[in-house]
């Protein structure tokens, strides 16, 4: 991996700020990861019979993050990125998928989320969740989200290590 340019979340802050903050360090360090590799190296599988990769580990962030931002705060019916139904494992299958498809996608949707975020009044903005059928607070994605690019950055590590050896921050 390259120099680790990720700017880290402030010791102190409101709750949007840190909110905020810790999920661009996160979104960070998923391209941190994917820094510097080529599309078959994303595309490289862990081991069988998993399917997983870095490729569709950005394609699935991004269908995370239109499912929680987008679809919750804005269009309910808002089709996924990769699938007719409402199927995160579909984001999965990389094998003909680019870094440009992939990223542009993740980014789209990552600047759809902060646009939401930004132009939300309080952290207690109320969503529905369709696949919850609930209502859901913009405090609660953040969360979420949070807690999902945690746990797939975790997963990044070993893919990334699978592919050049590295392990990282």
């Amino acid at each position: 991996m390259t120099t680790d340019n990720r700017i880290g979340p402030p010791s102190f802050g409101s709750e949007r700020d840190m909110l905020r903050a810790f999920l661009d360090y996160h979104r960070a360090t998923l391209a941190m990861k994917c820094e510097g590799l080529t599309d078959e190296e994303l595309r490289q599988q862990s081991m069988p019979p998993s399917t997983l990769s870095l490729l569709g580990l950005v394609r699935h962030m991004a269908e995370v993050e239109r499912a929680w931002f987008r679809r919750v705060f804005e269009d309910n019916d808002a089709p996924m990125v990769w699938s007719d139904k409402i199927d995160f494992q579909a984001a999965y299958d990389a094998s003909a998928s680019t870094r440009d498809e992939a990223f542009g996608a993740w980014e789209a949707e990552v600047e759809n989320s902060r646009r939401i975020e930004r132009e939300a009044e309080s952290l207690d903005q109320a969503g529905y969740q369709p696949r919850g059928g609930e209502e859901v607070s913009l405090r609660m994605v953040m969360v979420h989200v949070l807690l999902e690019y945690g746990r797939h950055n975790g997963h990044a590590d070993f893919l990334r290590e699978g592919v050049d050896g590295t392990v990282g921050a």
